[in-house]
């Protein structure tokens, strides 16, 4: 990543970005019960929102806005204690900004409501184009490449879009381009989605989320929905906005393929409790798909103050830890760990084995307990012996279960 370069600075110097991060998440419940979806943890350390977050600072676009509204409260304290380091004084900033009321007495009504009611700090901020983004996506995308597309094309709005297969289509705008990349048809979750010609018929080309606006067209198309009633409008970029902008403006879309490092080509909607956990499971690959360790492209978050991982054998057998990320402050004595991410704090105890599961912080496994397939959230004590993962019958009794039979356990959930 070369930080010099003068087109990136000058994009960034121009653009105000604004993320959408309000979602309630119910397909994540009981992850998403106290806390909004952006500020799920992922992947040990890290909550959602913070890869949107490195994707912004990495591409050099530091004037921020961050729209919450459901259960903001750790998302707040999240961005306050680890993204506070930009300085206002260089016209660097994150601005956390809950829903105002100032132009309507509700809260956001959807994705383009969010953005109508919050025109004031377009207005302040006064950026030549708007990058809108989800907080709720895992990826690494330099968004100064897709600035530049944008400008090249003079497009009013830019889509970033990637190959899915057909089925994933019903669950994302779906769109279809002509030889220019411009878009001739957008359909927001299409039950029966229409193959891209060119792709493979068991693919099409889909939104992911991440649109270009110039700030005009933006104000325009926002209040003009903003105008209309309920009954006409759902007042959502996807199913709204973007579907009258191809009929009458400049439409294009950004084949996120278009990235010349084809290590950062990962992208995942983890808007399912199946897939957040496929999603962790994805940093164990060997290689990994997606890359923690890239020098080039930190991922930024909040670290406590926590001692190294520690392995000990002093009150059982050798630990063994394999395929699995061991975050900062764990103790893993005597236990055998495998194919796990688990974040930090957590204390796993002699003789326990975990497999295939996601361990939120703070977490103890007791003596003896058997873990395999588990998404366990923060301070949960897993009593010595338990078993969990091995009786889909007895699990279903005591926990909330995913389609593909992971068992889910809430924070501070008693246990028998």
């Amino acid at each position: 990543m070369d930080t010099r370069d003068p087109s990136r600075q000058s994009h960034g110097l121009r653009t105000l970005v604004v993320i959408l991060a309000g979602g309630v998440g119910k397909r994540l419940y009981p992850l998403t019960r106290d806390r909004s979806k952006p500020a799920v943890p992922f992947g040990g350390p890290f909550r959602i929102i913070d890869f949107t977050l490195s994707n912004c600072i990495n591409s050099r676009l530091r004037r921020i806005d961050v729209l919450t509204q459901y259960k903001s409260l750790s998302l707040q304290e999240h961005l306050a204690d680890g993204w506070s380091f930009l300085s206002r004084e260089t016209g660097e900033c994150i601005n956390v900004i809950p829903p105002q009321q100032r132009t309507a007495g509700s809260f956001y009504l959807g994705t383009a409501d969010a953005i109508y009611q919050n025109i004031y700090s377009l207005e302040r901020e006064r950026p030549d184009r708007v990058v809108i983004l989800s907080g709720d996506h895992v990826y690494k995308m330099d968004y100064s490449q897709m600035l530049r597309f944008h400008e090249q094309k003079r497009a009013e709005l830019t889509v970033a879009c990637i190959h899915v297969p057909l089925d994933d289509g019903r669950r994302l705008g779906v769109m279809q381009v002509d030889a220019d990349s411009r878009v001739v048809n957008f359909e927001e979750k299409p039950q029966d989605p229409e193959p891209m010609p060119g792709l493979s018929a068991n693919r099409v080309l889909a939104s992911m989320g991440i649109y270009v606006f110039g700030t005009e067209a933006l104000v325009r198309q926002v209040t003009a929905d903003a105008r209309k009633s309920d009954a006409e409008t759902q007042h959502d970029f996807g199913r709204n906005i973007i579907p009258a902008m191809v009929k009458s403006g400049r439409v294009y879309a950004y084949d996120f393929r278009r990235s010349p490092d084809a290590r950062r080509a990962y992208w995942r909607d983890i808007g399912t409790r199946d897939a957040y956990w496929q999603a962790n499971m994805d940093l164990l690959e060997d290689p990994a798909p997606f890359n923690l360790f890239d020098p080039g492209w930190p991922i930024r978050t909040f670290h406590r103050q926590c001692p190294p991982p520690t392995f000990v054998a002093t009150a059982g057998p050798e630990p063994a830890v394999s395929n699995s990320l061991i975050s900062d402050g764990c103790i893993i004595d005597g236990a055998r760990i495998n194919r796990c991410v688990i974040s930090p704090s957590v204390h796993v105890e002699p003789e326990a084995e975990v497999t295939e599961s996601v361990i939120m912080e703070g977490v103890v496994i007791g003596r003896g307990a058997r873990i395999r397939r588990a998404l366990i959230d923060k301070g949960i004590h897993i009593p010595a012996g338990c078993r969990i993962g091995f009786d889909p019958e007895h699990d279903a009794a005591r926990f909330t279960m995913t389609s593909n039979g992971i068992a889910v356990l809430p924070k501070l959930l008693p246990m028998e």
